[in-house]
């Protein structure tokens, strides 16, 4: 059912987000197989997630779907003088066919030139392979940019980062606007769990619990998904077995397939209830409510710098805005901080800076980059000055629990902190692989700046309540 759908909506480009097991590339791999069959020169790949999963999708799906042609409709072929093409080749996960037509499986297609391109699960690549990702993008995509080439991704969700989620919202937002895509962008195609006839099991003596009920009601309410007492008895089953993974591995809407938290991600509790929650919302900026706006940095050295704005309002902390950026000076991010407060009426609280701003420099006459940014720094042809106060200094386990204690407090800007909410859900434990378990400190990556900003953050308002508690006496 869901390939015919697919299939009739299918354009040059397409992205699919999708449920598990719902055959795409099985279904995929047998189209572009009859094409080299029927089709002199044509040549189609699949771009699998590691070299197992390739070989395995060229056994399973291409070469044994080749040998299982009858014979029948060879001979039937025959007839209407058709010799259907023979395999010169079946070595590496390839066949090269007798009318110069081939079919592949690998993990790269550089240099190659491609009639049909398939991604299997680009989502997992994006997660777990980012350098292959990344080869895809500069390598595969070239290879399949022929004028009557076509490309398909199609993956369950893996977290809201990498170029499989970005591609999904750059192509939900050209369907929602009720645009055809230009031939250089992917047509966004959503084929969740509900739609497939399979998931669905005997209702009888299946009592569902009061999370899921409550779950299925929103669904009918929000989202006018109406289940039968079938497919909710499915659903606790499999949510049984699946856990926090159900919403990726069988989501019921686009929006909660990227919501799954990431695994090893110190936030992922937090962000589960942020999103439950509806903490993350829209146009925050504009808020009126009337307050000192504060900002902390994580100033890296030939590294990006991030940087986060945010106003106390009440018990809540409203994060109004992310920055992140590399390569600038200091002067480049404390004009950043003005023009941002200027821009938009708010007053200025406290910035803060990262304990390291406190060491002295060599090259600043020994001078630290405090003092050098309240007495002046030169960025074009101006010069900026800021007072920073300094987070203490903290244990990264101690700051990270501290950063799970105040996102519970916490309303996010959508858009103006986007990337910011990827980092922070991204951030993560790093992998062992030798002994198959996490490490007990953070994955250095792309996440780590957001993050660790994020954990400053929680450490100058760790400071800032304990000061406020002792100056109204009700400290010890």
């Amino acid at each position: 059912m869901a390939q015919i759908e697919y299939y009739k909506a299918s354009k040059p480009k397409d992205i699919i987000l999708k449920a598990r097991q719902l055959g795409f590339t099985t279904w995929k791999m047998i189209f572009d197989l009859d094409s080299c069959l029927f089709k002199k020169h044509y040549s189609a790949g699949c771009i699998a997630h590691n070299d197992k999963a390739a070989k395995d999708i060229f056994r399973s799906k291409i070469k044994f779907a080749y040998e299982h042609i009858k014979p029948s409709s060879v001979r039937m072929l025959e007839k209407i003088g058709f010799a259907l093409p023979t395999p010169l080749t079946d070595k590496n996960g390839m066949y090269v066919f007798s009318n110069g037509s081939s079919i592949g499986v690998s993990t790269g297609y550089r240099g190659d030139t491609l009639q049909s391109l398939h991604v299997s699960e680009l989502g997992k690549i994006c997660r777990r392979y980012p350098d292959r990702a990344e080869e895809i993008k500069t390598g595969a995509f070239p290879a399949a940019s022929g004028k009557d080439s076509t490309i398909t991704l199609e993956s369950t969700a893996e977290g809201r980062a990498g170029d499989f989620y970005d591609y999904c919202v750059e192509a939900r937002k050209i369907l929602s606007q009720g645009r055809e895509p230009h031939k250089k962008q992917f047509m966004f195609h959503f084929f969740p769990w509900w739609k497939d006839p399979k998931y669905t099991t005997n209702p009888e003596d299946v009592k569902i619990p009061s999370v899921l009920s409550t779950y299925f009601d929103v669904l009918s309410s929000k989202d006018n998904i109406d289940l039968s007492d079938g497919q909710k008895a499915w659903y606790f089953f499999e949510w049984s077995i699946q856990g926090d993974k159900m919403k990726q591995e069988f989501p019921s809407t686009p929006e909660e397939a990227f919501e799954q938290a990431v695994k090893g991600a110190y936030y992922a509790n937090q962000f589960t209830d942020i999103y439950k929650d509806g903490r993350i919302v829209s146009k925050l900026i504009d808020y009126e409510n009337k307050g000192d706006v504060h900002t902390v940095c994580d100033i890296g050295i030939g590294d990006s710098t991030a940087i986060w704005f945010w106003r106390n309002v009440g018990d809540e902390k409203h994060i109004l805005h992310y920055h992140e950026n590399s390569g600038e000076p200091l002067g480049y991010y404390i004009k950043y901080i003005q023009d941002k407060l200027t821009k938009h009426g708010w007053d200025n609280g406290i910035n803060w800076g990262p304990h390291d701003m406190n060491n002295r420099e060599f090259a600043s006459k020994g001078k630290t980059r405090k003092e050098l940014a309240r007495e002046g720094v030169e960025y074009g042809d101006k010069k900026y000055s800021m007072k920073f106060d300094i987070v203490p200094k903290l244990g990264i386990d101690d700051g990270i629990q501290l950063s799970r204690d105040t996102l519970p407090l916490c309303v996010f800007d959508e858009d103006e902190c986007d990337q910011g909410i990827k980092a922070l859900e991204n951030y993560r434990k790093e992998w062992n692989d030798k002994l198959g378990c996490w490490r007990d400190k953070p994955l250095h990556d792309w996440s780590s700046h957001g993050a660790d900003a994020f954990r400053y953050l929680s450490v100058a308002e760790s400071k800032r309540k304990v000061k406020s508690t002792v100056k109204f006496g009700l400290g010890i």
